[in-house]
């Protein structure tokens, strides 16, 4: 452990001395390095407790007198990070900003969602005068392909004296990612944590029997393997039927309703739960079955408190809307320690539902991946009903890193010894998916930015078209482009290198081989073009005329000195090799070209659309580009209140 008890770090100290339990390192490191005016990243797992760095940076502010910007990238991250921090430094020092609420905008400490803040540096808010800190939630969300150009944007614009924290799951590119902040940003000091404070234990539910998924050593469980195999046989193989005999039913026939599943939880200790399903209305249908089952998983006095709350938050809702919103269904679940959580949830009701599950009261959860992107609601185990979802466009696998990120919040610190992640097993997953999404440790943060014509307005508008192509060109997504154009300039030296080496040997002392080998290659090349059909014209006479020309150049090469070499061909499949390598830095070169400033010149192409449909004028907007200006922001900001 980190020693804290020290001069050096005054303020570390003060802060620390706050919390009920001990730092740890990571945290203490991150603390520190805030303290001492160095930008950072931290990269620690889900439940590992990394945003202590980020209120640390709220805590800096106050004492020092200026503001600190809180961004996540959902409303209801921000909501509740507002609640903690009114809650700690009151109301007059926290504000709130998320496109469609705003309470105290001009305090010290203001939560907003990311869209916000990137929308305040390009109007040149007033507000962010005196801005000295911006604390970056969920960082890692950079990767989304839809908005994740809006995290980049911010860093790369944010005025350099604004110390930034950014927080992030853990992903196997930390220090890539750390070089380029420390690149666009300045001094950037990287802080990781590979430790879960709770074990996850991975489990899958076959038919109704939930087994480990894996042994001690590491691999899968051969119970698994045999009862996936056998119900893979069973599917396969024609049933034989007889007259008063039942027919044998695959495992996925055998599957347990959701009520069944809740009450295996429960027999099994595994409650409260977060059961994750991929849509709105799976989750809504999951609350109506487990009523209807007539599933109960409280107590009398954990009601009458369920109920005092319910009261509390639900006060201004009219009786006259309680039919509309379904407000009695929604009582009689929550009562029963049962709900749904999800955007389509009136505000106070996800409020309630939160509030509900942190205090024990709501014991399963039936929720969209919303809820594991940071909001606190740990749950002693979490079910996953499927290992695909829909990403706007179709139904995808999810990815390891979005399978810890859900997986993460089993497991509460402070209460549990342990965690437990249940897949349920269906004709869609098996035990080698599972296993390969639990098991792998490496999660690459790869940049989805691209100019858009809405960004390249923006920047326009507010920067200048030269400026704006620079600031593009240290997007992390170049970074990343150019990291891989080192890579291939180094291929592309060692090829050229060793191709010079191989004619070196290939010396002839009878003559120029290199001369003599052209007549070979010529060959060659002829000989290609006669294969290819894509070539049109008479193709006999192409062939004719192709046999001719070899038959003349193989004349001309029995002329030439080195024809007589006795090492002529050894020489040959040198100088051969040699000719590979440099075709294959033919292709490397134009890819190489390709990746070279990549993203200024996707900006380029972006500009000349909206100049040629007068959307720009100069580098100026026009009155077109300002309406798609306030078209894009007004929907971006409906967006993210999700």
């Amino acid at each position: 452990m980190v020693e804290l008890r020290t001069g050096k770090y005054p303020l570390t100290r003060e802060f620390s001395d706050r919390y009920e339990f001990p730092f740890d390192d990571f945290q203490i490191e991150g603390c520190r390095a805030v303290e001492t005016g160095h930008g950072v990243l931290v990269a620690a797992p889900t439940g590992a407790g990394k945003t202590i760095i980020g209120e640390f940076a709220t805590f800096l502010a106050l004492k020092r007198g200026v503001k600190c910007f809180y961004t996540t990238p959902i409303k209801a991250l921000s909501n509740q990070k507002f609640q903690e921090l009114t809650a700690v430094y009151g109301e007059e020092k926290v504000g709130l900003l998320t496109g469609d609420t705003s309470i105290n905008s001009e305090a010290q400490i203001v939560v907003m969602t990311t869209e916000v803040l990137r929308n305040m540096i390009y109007a040149q808010s007033q507000t962010l005068t005196n801005l000295e800190f911006v604390v970056m939630d969920e960082v890692h969300y950079l990767a989304d392909r839809f908005r994740g150009a809006v995290w980049e944007e911010i860093l790369i614009h944010l005025p350099d004296r604004i110390q930034v924290i950014s927080l992030s799951a853990t992903v196997s590119n930390a220090e890539e990612f750390g070089e380029w902040l420390n690149d666009v940003r300045g001094d950037t000091h990287v802080v990781l944590s590979e430790v879960r404070p709770v074990p996850l234990y991975q489990h899958v539910l076959m038919g109704n029997r939930l087994l480990d998924l894996f042994t001690e050593s590491g691999r899968i469980n051969p119970e698994v393997l045999r009862l996936e195999k056998e119900s893979v046989r069973r599917i396969r193989t024609p049933k034989q039927r007889h007259w008063g005999t039942p027919e044998r039913s695959s495992l996925h026939s055998k599957q347990l309703s959701k009520p069944d599943i809740v009450e295996k939880l429960e027999a099994q200790n595994y409650l409260p739960a977060i059961f994750f399903i991929f849509s709105r209305t799976g989750c809504e249908s999951a609350v109506r079955q487990c009523l209807q089952a007539g599933i109960t998983l409280t107590r009398p006095q954990e009601r009458e408190r369920i109920q005092k709350i319910i009261a509390e938050k639900t006060a201004e809702l009219a009786s006259e809307d309680y039919e509309v919103v379904g407000f009695h269904q929604w009582v009689d679940a929550l009562m029963r320690g049962i709900a749904a959580h999800h955007a389509g949830l009136l505000p106070m009701f996800k409020e309630t539902v939160e509030i509900l599950f942190q205090q024990g009261l709501v014991r399963i959860v039936f929720a969209t991946e919303t809820l594991a992107l940071g909001i606190n609601m740990p749950a002693h185990t979490v079910v996953l009903e499927k290992l695909t979802k829909w990403n706007g466009e179709g139904h995808v696998s999810i990815t390891p890193g979005e399978y810890t990120q859900l997986t993460g919040r089993a497991g509460r610190r402070g209460i549990d010894i342990e965690g437990h992640a249940v897949v349920l097993w269906n004709n869609t997953v098996d035990s080698g998916i599972a296993a390969g999404l639990a098991s792998a440790r490496t999660y690459p943060l790869k940049s989805s930015f691209i100019p858009s014509y809405n960004m390249s307005a923006n920047l326009v508008s507010r920067f200048g078209f030269d400026k704006a192509r620079k600031s593009l060109a240290a997007s992390f997504a170049q970074f990343q482009a150019d990291r891989s154009v080192v890579g291939l300039a180094k291929q592309i030296d060692k090829n050229q290198r060793a191709a010079v080496d191989l004619m070196e040997s290939a010396q002839c002392h009878m003559g120029d081989f290199q001369e003599f080998m052209h007549f070979r290659l010529e060959i060659k090349e002829i000989e290609r073009k006669i294969r290819d059909r894509s070539i049109r014209g008479n193709r006999q006479q192409r062939i004719f005329e192709a046999e001719t020309r070899i038959r003349e150049i193989r004349e001309e090469s029995r002329q030439h000195p080195c024809y007589q070499c006795p090492e002529r061909e050894a020489h040959a499949r040198l100088c051969e090799r040699a000719d590979r390598l440099m075709r294959e830095n033919s292709t490397l070169q134009s890819r190489l070209e390709t990746r070279t400033l990549v993203i200024p010149r996707i900006f380029d192409r972006v500009t000349s659309v909206l100049q040629e449909l007068d959307y720009i004028n100069g580098e100026t907007l026009s009155e077109k580009g300002l309406r798609l200006q306030r078209f894009i922001l007004s929907a971006i900001c409906c967006w993210q209140k999700s």
